[in-house]
């Protein structure tokens, strides 16, 4: 996603799933949640960060130990604690990746509240605990259950909400369609965002 908010351009998750990050400009603010690979591409990040040099890094301690074996340099905000950038306060909640499998080492996972209105809780179903305007909802992935979906949308409250992680399944409308289904009458906007296009919120 990029972000705009308080005249700053705000670019979360640089991963391998998508390549516009890397033509983007006058980026101000990255934010990493967390080490998985559609999260985080160190050459993607690089280019990012060769395109914007004045961009600053934000992310958690486990994403900080890969950036230092990489020489970039970042500030660490994670569950508890904010930063202000120029105006534009972050919150981080949460510490954990939501469980794939438990065989699978889990790694830490930091959501990111943008000032006081955008909550992006990266791969895991952290409650804030604070009101929330717009909610970027989790829909797909490996770790994710549809009825989890549901019950988080509906918990957070927000005034609106879209689906993101869904970048493997484009195009199939029922990840979309069942938590629009069941979120939209608690009075909660379920709005599918389009590839490219620009939206106020």
């Amino acid at each position: 996603m990029l972000i705009e908010e308080g005249g700053k351009r705000i670019l979360t998750d640089p991963g391998n799933y998508s390549i516009e990050q890397n033509e983007s400009k006058n980026i101000d603010l990255v934010l990493i949640t967390h080490e998985h690979g559609d999260h985080l591409h160190i050459e993607s990040l690089k280019m990012v960060l060769q395109n914007n040099p004045g961009a600053q890094v934000i992310t958690n301690t486990a994403v900080g130990k890969i950036l230092d074996g990489e020489g970039i340099a970042y500030t660490t905000v994670e569950d508890g604690q904010s930063h202000d950038f120029q105006g534009v306060i972050l919150e981080a909640f949460g510490s954990e990746h939501a469980v794939i499998y438990r065989e699978i080492p889990n790694v830490q996972n930091t959501g990111y509240f943008i000032a006081n209105r955008l909550f992006y809780p990266g791969d895991a179903f952290t409650i804030p605990g604070k009101p929330v305007d717009i909610l970027a909802l989790p829909v797909a992935g490996p770790w994710v259950k549809t009825s989890e979906v549901i019950e988080y949308g509906r918990a957070v409250k927000p005034t609106s909400c879209f689906p993101v992680h869904d970048g493997f399944c484009l195009g199939i409308t029922p990840f979309h369609n069942v938590a629009r289904k069941f979120i939209e009458p608690t009075g909660i906007k379920f709005i599918v965002l389009e590839l490219g296009k620009e939206y106020e919120l």
